[in-house]
């Protein structure tokens, strides 16, 4: 089924659960379907879940797998759920792709926190897909990125561009 916008899920931050009794998060799964109902979402879309890693375990192969999902496609207009450690370097891989809007986003505090940065930054993403030109962008803090012009700033906690 085609729909307006994929929304493809690779884990990261945005999914984790904590776990007392491990000290420890894991990822778990996505809440993206969950959150685009909580926003009232209307417009079309569908969400497939590629894989559940930190962005810190993807290697070569995880990134061709997702430039793959993303090429094959029937949408033109994408959103990538993501681990920010290596959003820009999954971000470089999918540079080659034209004819497509593709956002990557995640988020700096699990969905399930209350005071999470993932339900804005969806909706942030979400978004940049339906205007952005065709290219790779990168939606976080606020701020739409071109994905070859930002990095993740670790001392800041934050994306900025370069």
């Amino acid at each position: 089924m085609m729909a307006d916008i994929l929304v493809l899920t690779t884990g990261g931050t945005i999914d984790k659960l904590y776990f007392d009794a491990l000290s420890e998060y894991q990822i778990g799964d996505s809440v993206v379907d969950r959150l685009l109902a909580t926003a009232r979402v209307k417009k079309p879309f569908r969400v497939e879940g590629l894989m559940r890693k930190d962005s810190l375990e993807l290697d070569d192969a995880d990134r061709a797998a997702i430039a793959k999902a993303v090429a094959d496609a029937p949408e033109s207009h994408i959103v990538i759920t993501h681990g920010t450690d290596t959003m820009t370097e999954t971000a470089k891989a999918l540079q080659p792709i034209a004819g497509k809007t593709i956002v990557l986003v995640g988020a700096l505090a699990p969905a399930r926190f209350a005071d999470s940065d993932a339900t804005f930054n969806l909706g942030m993403a979400f978004a940049t897909a339906q205007i952005a030109p065709a290219g790779v962008w990168i939606a976080m803090n606020g701020t739409v990125f071109a994905a070859d012009r930002v990095r993740k700033d670790r001392a800041a906690n934050a994306f900025v561009a370069v």
